[in-house]
């Protein structure tokens, strides 16, 4: 019985998942693959407090419920359950937020790249948030100086919209808040 040597990858779990050390990293996982990154540094962090206060605006008008990182966003226990550096769930959705995570596709996801997480962000989790019919996807690129906005259309993404320092940015679920994109990525 010859033949070609077989890669077997084991598959994990969102219950998987749930048993990672708390040790600093976030793991995630991702097409059924445990991922992790380190603790994102202090210019991630700072940027995504900046959206983070935007976002806040339009929780406080009453548009949704807003979600930081690590809050679990379970798209498929058995395939994809990841942790968004922010969240934004329209108040006419809140049947998919329980008191352990979110079950199923937010309205916005927003992620701010890092050396660590760039890769992953704009490929395997691009992928997974458009598959799963997240409506909006914010990357935001502090190398660049760049917001990358994607919308949901119909099986997936259009070509995304590229904000910069000068540029607006707002999204449809909340069309009266907006902010300059240099706002957001300001130290």
């Amino acid at each position: 019985m010859g033949g070609e040597p077989v890669d077997i990858k084991p598959t994990f779990t969102y219950d998987d998942l749930r048993q990672m050390p708390e040790d600093g990293r976030r793991y995630e996982l991702l097409d059924g693959e445990i991922v992790s990154s380190p603790a994102p540094k202090l210019r991630h962090q700072r940027i995504v407090t900046n959206v983070c206060l935007f976002l806040g605006r339009a929780k406080a008008a009453g548009h949704g419920q807003l979600f930081t990182a690590p809050t679990d966003v379970v798209f498929d226990p058995r395939v994809a359950a990841l942790e968004p550096d922010l969240v934004f769930i329209g108040r006419d959705r809140s049947e998919i937020m329980t008191e352990d995570n979110i079950q199923g596709a937010p309205d916005l996801v927003v992620e701010v790249l890092s050396e660590s997480t760039r890769r992953r962000d704009i490929g395997a989790k691009l992928r997974t948030y458009a598959r799963y019919g997240v409506r909006f996807y914010w990357v935001v690129d502090p190398e660049e100086d760049v917001v990358r906005v994607y919308e949901h259309a119909g099986e997936g993404f259009r070509p995304p919209v590229f904000l910069r320092a000068d540029d607006t940015l707002a999204c449809p679920l909340f069309p009266e808040i907006t902010a300059r994109v240099s706002e957001c990525l300001s130290d």
